[in-house]
């Protein structure tokens, strides 16, 4: 089946979870992270579904591609961002490290998909 929309690719589905529930771990960071830690991390976080979803509209290869590596950048910006949390003793970031694994590797797959496309 073809997606027809951004929305209809599993592995923006699971960013867009991820995502929400990166914002709910972040809510419960101290106040004085709002504009350091609670910042970069909920940025870089939703810059992931956000370049999959204008990367899907790209209409080239290359384009596309370039979209999806900036997706694949601002997961490892937040992969470090929740281990600095963990190790300041923010929160427990176990979970959200296997959900960003999740789709880091979706996000690979579909890469490729599209590269042999």
């Amino acid at each position: 089946m073809t997606a027809k929309s951004f929305e209809d690719l599993i592995v923006w589905q699971k960013a867009h979870q991820w995502v929400i529930a990166t914002y709910k771990l972040a809510d419960g960071f101290p106040s004085k992270e709002r504009f350091g830690l609670t910042s970069q991390l909920t940025r870089a976080a939703v810059s992931v579904p956000a370049n999959i979803a204008e990367g899907f509209k790209k209409r080239g290869r290359l384009d596309k591609s370039r979209f999806y590596n900036i997706a694949q950048g601002s997961l490892e910006e937040s992969r470090y961002y929740l281990i600095l949390a963990k190790d300041l003793g923010y929160a427990e970031t176990d979970a959200l490290l296997d959900q960003l694994e999740e789709v880091s590797r979706l996000l690979e797959s579909y890469m490729q998909a599209v590269a042999s496309s």
